[in-house]
């Protein structure tokens, strides 16, 4: 592989280590990683308590099987780790519930931070409708639904003791789409309209959507190595 031409760096860049204070009024890190799809997730306790939560943490990561991974941060406010990968280590399985601009208040609504025994579906007016495959409610109102079973738990490292940095996996053994977005046997995303997390308090809105194909080997012109230029 041919080494890569130097550059300059432009010094009228902003440069921090991580590690050292940024010195703007937000850490700019969430709001450079965009968009982020929400990974709205419904699971049970033991006790059969339903949990309904977004997670700004959340990707596809393997299609062969279609694996997704969301990440759960911090601790719940009455101590311990958060409601959803307790129930979803405890149970073995989750739903994903796709987030659109007409759900996007509702979803809100259930990122409160709330006490374990509080539904958040009655919380946000939500109608819970049963999966196929795991015991677990979807949101009905949502056009598509994973259903998921538990594949494993990686914790990162943390620089907060108290804040562990969860990441869990599930393999997505069922879907769910609305035929009403079917259309040539595609998914409408404009149609649909799923929102995403940018950073600070800010979403965004797929609306807009563009084609680009992956370019032919045998059809590209080779670089020019460095020195070639007469």
């Amino acid at each position: 592989m041919a080494a890569a031409t130097s550059a300059t760096v432009d010094a009228r860049a902003m440069f921090y280590e991580t590690k050292d204070p940024h010195g703007l009024k937000h850490n700019p890190f969430k709001s450079l990683v965009v968009p982020r799809p929400i990974g709205w997730i419904s699971s049970r306790d033991r006790d059969g308590r339903v949990n309904l939560a977004p997670f700004s943490y959340f990707n596809a990561v393997a299609d062969n099987p279609p694996t997704v991974m969301f990440s759960a941060g911090g601790k719940h406010l009455e101590g311990g780790h958060k409601d959803t990968p307790l129930n979803v280590e405890a149970t073995g399985e989750f739903v994903f519930n796709l987030a659109t601009w007409d759900l996007r208040d509702k979803m809100n609504l259930t990122s409160a931070t709330a006490p374990r025994d509080w539904d958040e579906f009655k919380l946000a007016g939500l109608t819970p409708v049963p999966a196929r495959l795991v015991d677990l409610p979807m949101v009905k109102e949502s056009p598509v639904h994973f259903e998921c079973r538990y594949l494993q738990t990686v914790e990162v490292p943390t620089n907060d003791p108290n804040y562990p940095n969860k990441v869990i996996f599930g393999q997505v053994i069922a879907i769910h789409i609305d035929d009403r977005f079917i259309e040539d046997g595609k998914v409408n995303l404009a149609a649909i309209k799923p929102i995403a997390r940018l950073g600070y308090f800010d979403y965004t809105v797929v609306e807009t959507i563009f084609t680009m194909h992956r370019p032919v080997f045998e059809e590209l012109t080779p670089p020019e190595e460095e020195g070639a230029k007469a």
